[in-house]
């Protein structure tokens, strides 16, 4: 993250990406189709917050309202020298989109099984952003799948570790 002095009236611009949270549940419990980056409409203790890290994106999903996505169960903690201007921390968040792109997800939304979920929450040149996915719920099997091929990755890297650095098994 760099900070140009020069930018703006005397006003410091952050630039690059600062992630504040990410949903590592969403990438075990859904097969991850397609990505998407949205803005988020925040109020500004909601702003404050975020800089601070007091949030949650486990329980968060994403879903249309009158031509809109809207993403709910977002949990920004109160700001804590907020004052009557403080926000609800769970209150429903709209996203910032492109017409073609809400138009493309809606489409892909109403096949069966498909969801949008938040994978990640960060700052992107100091606009707050979410990292969407469509994504297909995953199976038991499935996930069981997923960790054995994990492990047996972890276990062959390993392997290959030791007997390029000469070291015996064991």
């Amino acid at each position: 993250m760099t900070v140009r002095w020069w930018e703006g009236a005397g006003v410091a611009k952050e630039t690059g990406r600062k992630a504040i949270a990410s949903n590592k549940k969403a990438r075990h419990e859904y097969e991850v189709l397609r990505t998407f980056e949205a803005g988020l409409v925040l109020a500004g203790t909601e702003v404050k917050s975020l800089r601070a890290g007091y949030v949650s994106i486990v329980d968060a999903f994403a879903a249309e309202h009158e031509g809109e996505l809207l993403l709910y169960n977002l949990h920004i903690a109160e700001y804590g020298f907020g004052s009557w201007t403080n926000h609800a921390p769970r209150r429903t968040r709209k996203l910032l989109l492109h017409k073609v792109e809400i138009a493309r997800i809606l489409d892909k939304l109403n096949e069966n099984g498909i969801a949008l979920v938040p994978l990640s929450l960060y700052f992107n040149d100091g606009w707050a952003k979410v990292e969407l996915a469509l994504a297909r719920g995953k199976k038991e099997y499935d996930k069981r799948q997923t960790l054995a091929k994990r492990d047996a990755e972890r276990e062959i890297s390993r392997a290959m570790g030791r007997h390029l650095k000469g070291h015996p098994r064991g």
